[in-house]
């Protein structure tokens, strides 16, 4: 055998050891799995517990935490503003959704809108579930992102996407006396029943 064959022989002795030992380490060793946004986002609610943290400035606003939030949804829609003094706090709306109104045979039984910072809702003949359900398990919530990260994460947000949000429903105030404050109930609806959220991580699936 030349030297040259040699050489070969060993390199391809060598590159069938590495492929055997993939082989076997991923036999050897299956990942570990556990439930994935979406089966959390149809099993569990928004989890809202006690604030601890003090006001702080925040864009030229104070900003006074209410409720620590923690959540999975699914995104039923999206809607970015731009004019006004909310803009400037809160560039973008999500109508997230939970529980049964993840479930597309749910939801896209709904005519679904948003505008002027509200979350609409509409059907035919009758609602695919009971309307006290949809508003407990879905709701309008103004976004403000807590950095430039968090901020391009949420602007690539589309509808259909699960979404997990971690951050603090607040009370927004400025020094010409302007207020904006967060609900903190699940199941109020109409004027105010929308949430404040100051989000400092989000993941999207």
């Amino acid at each position: 055998m030349s030297p040259l064959t040699a050489l070969k022989f060993s390199a391809v002795l060598i590159a069938a050891f590495f492929a055997v030992e993939a082989v076997r380490t991923r036999v050897g060793t299956p990942a570990v799995q556990g439930p994935n946004l979406a089966q959390l986002v149809q099993s569990q609610s928004p989890e809202q517990t006690p604030a601890t943290e003090p006001a702080f400035a925040f864009k030229g606003f104070t900003l006074r935490p209410l409720a620590r939030l923690s959540l999975q949804a699914r995104v039923l829609r999206r809607e970015d503003y731009y004019l006004g003094m909310a803009s400037d706090l809160s560039p973008l709306d999500l109508a997230l959704g939970w529980q049964r109104m993840a479930d597309p045979a749910v939801f896209e039984r709904l005519n679904i809108s948003q505008g002027r910072r509200w979350y609409f809702y509409s059907w035919r003949d009758q609602p695919p579930i009971p309307v006290p359900e949809i508003v407990q398990s879905s709701a309008n919530m103004h976004l403000i992102p807590a950095n430039a990260t968090v901020e391009r994460a949420l602007r690539k947000v589309r509808g259909g996407e699960f979404i997990r949000l971690r951050g603090l429903l607040v009370e927004a105030t400025h020094p010409s006396g302007w207020r904006w404050t967060s609900s903190l109930s699940r199941t109020d609806s109409g004027a105010d029943s929308c949430e404040l959220v100051f989000v400092e991580a989000v993941q999207v699936e």
